[in-house]
């Protein structure tokens, strides 16, 4: 008797020391213990390794273990971002695989839906200090953001560097990071009280396409229930050149541009590549082309359309979606000739097509032309996207067209533009200036932070519990397709955005992917 209450005693000590240690924010993960930072609402751990710095011999290789640590760490201070190759002014460092955790629970036990923010930045800038997690883990879920390298450090392929790997690929390192943390947080979450098999990824931009490319992955397997993609798919055939929506490239031929990057710098192996500056490295990605994800036959292992097409993917719930006016933003032209000669460029073959369903406003490039744009890179990815999962797939699928009016200035060339690529991130994460042009921003960013967590919760945008207030968000269906138009006068469910046009647009890219 005095045994059994003498082991009751000690088991409640325990239960206490880690409830107070909890409380206090000192939590034990993968390489040693943190100490974060405890606010009125909830506890903050920010700058936490997930793997080991990729410097040095390990520059260019998959990510490797923690590295261990004595004593408490302290987590209060964000981790570098990766090298930038795009000017990004904040802390950076090739020593960047780092994440943060915002979480509103109250013990470890709580079990919270799980949110984990890819960044964009077209794969070349960005860093997860760029956001602040309190807003949206107020609504009850654990928030994550993740580093990824970025840039030559982040995606450069060299037959040297495939040579020396395991798998004998090179150049998806940044994605590999991505996965990386996602295996960190399967492991760890649950001491901040989240719940590992209630995981959703979400990111915008590269983000997004990240969040593609990691259903697609057979890594990411079994690492997230949920997607959310922000303006980001990867459907498009792999092409030689690069355009907006037709990204891909093939290992073999990633290889050869890096050894053609490697002899102009007068690296001949694989330790003078790595000998080379990290600086150096990220300033002369804007000028040797960018980088980008490749199909390695590995980390993605094919084109993703045919991925999709066989069922060959993560079956995962679906919340995906693009902006109004994102044709604005990449290599937007008002003259219409230098447009009719850039479409005739690309699209060869389906140009007068393509030129007829998206045409010119009276002679202008308005926004029925630069809707091409926003379908090629970002509309027709989606809703290839939506249209394969419900095909192939049993997850469920929600899409939405984010269509807030910025209100331009008079005198501004963008006067009377619609949504431009971006613009819905600050909605998302609830950073809008007070001072926004459009009275009904806040609205909209409430709804959007409602629609996002509960689906996180839920896999369901409308959440379990329907709201009142909140109007209902349809499936995705391929007959009769709806989609939901966030909007400060009132998201509400509409017909895909100029669908008629992407099926033209999608006659293109099968053209395209049979000729390539």
């Amino acid at each position: 008797m005095k045994k059994i209450l003498a082991f009751c005693v000690v088991a409640m000590a325990v239960m206490s020391c880690n409830s107070q240690s909890f409380n206090t924010g000192l939590i034990k993960v993968t390489g040693g213990t943190i100490q974060g930072v405890v606010e009125d609402d909830m506890m903050i751990f920010k700058g936490i390794p997930f793997a080991a710095p990729p410097v040095g011999e390990l520059r260019w290789k998959a990510p490797q273990p923690v590295i261990p640590w004595e004593g408490v760490r302290q987590a209060d201070k964000f981790g570098p971002g990766p090298m930038s190759s795009m000017g990004f002014g904040g802390n950076s460092s090739e020593d960047c695989l780092y994440l943060n955790v915002w979480t509103p629970a109250k013990t470890a036990k709580d079990k919270l839906a799980v949110m984990v923010w890819i960044y964009g930045g077209g794969f070349s800038m960005g860093s997860s200090s760029q956001y602040n997690g309190a807003p949206i883990a107020r609504e009850g879920v654990v928030l994550v953001t993740i580093n990824y390298r970025v840039g030559k450090l982040g995606y450069f392929a060299h037959p040297a560097l495939s040579a020396e790997d395991p798998n004998h690929v090179s150049g998806n390192y940044g994605i590999l990071d991505q996965i990386a943390a996602l295996k960190w947080v399967q492991e760890n979450i649950a001491a901040f009280g989240g719940d590992p098999k209630k995981v959703t990824i979400f990111g915008e931009s590269a983000g997004g396409i990240s969040v593609s490319m990691l259903c697609a992955s057979p890594l990411a397997k079994g690492l997230f229930r949920g997607a959310i993609s922000q303006s980001g798919s990867s459907f498009g055939p792999i092409r030689k050149n690069s355009y907006p929506g037709e990204n891909m490239k093939s290992l073999a031929q990633s290889e050869k541009e890096g050894l053609e990057y490697a002899e102009s710098v007068g690296a001949k192996t694989a330790a003078d590549l790595r000998a080379l500056s990290a600086a150096d490295l990220s300033r002369q990605t804007v000028v040797t082309g960018g980088a980008w994800p490749i199909v390695d036959g590995y980390v993605i292992p094919d084109d993703q359309y045919k991925m999709y097409e066989a069922g060959n993917y993560n079956d995962v719930a679906l919340l995906i979606g693009y902006n109004s006016d994102e044709g604005d933003s990449f290599g937007f032209t008002e003259n219409p000739d230098e447009h009719i000669a850039a479409t005739r460029e690309r699209y060869e073959d389906y140009a007068d097509k393509l030129l007829a369903v998206y045409p010119l406003e009276n002679g202008k490039v308005g926004k029925t032309a630069r809707d091409l744009g926003r379908d090629a890179a970002f509309g027709w990815g989606t809703w290839t996207w939506g249209r394969l999962q419900n095909k192939t797939g049993k997850q469920p699928v929600y899409m939405y067209y984010f269509d807030q009016d910025p209100m331009y200035r008079q005198g501004d060339r963008r006067y009377g533009h619609r949504s431009p690529h971006g613009q819905d991130v600050d909605f998302v994460f609830q950073s809008l200036r007070p001072n926004t042009n459009n009275p009904t921003d806040q609205a909209l960013a409430k709804y959007m932070l409602k629609y996002w967590t509960n689906f996180a919760k839920d896999c369901d945008p409308n959440g379990k519990k329907k709201d009142a207030d909140l109007p209902v968000w349809p499936l995705f269906k391929n007959e009769n397709s709806q989609v939901m138009v966030l909007t400060g006068e009132g998201p509400h469910p509409a017909p895909v955005a100029s669908e008629s046009a992407m099926w033209v647009l999608d006659e293109y890219f099968a053209w395209r992917r049979s000729q390539e």
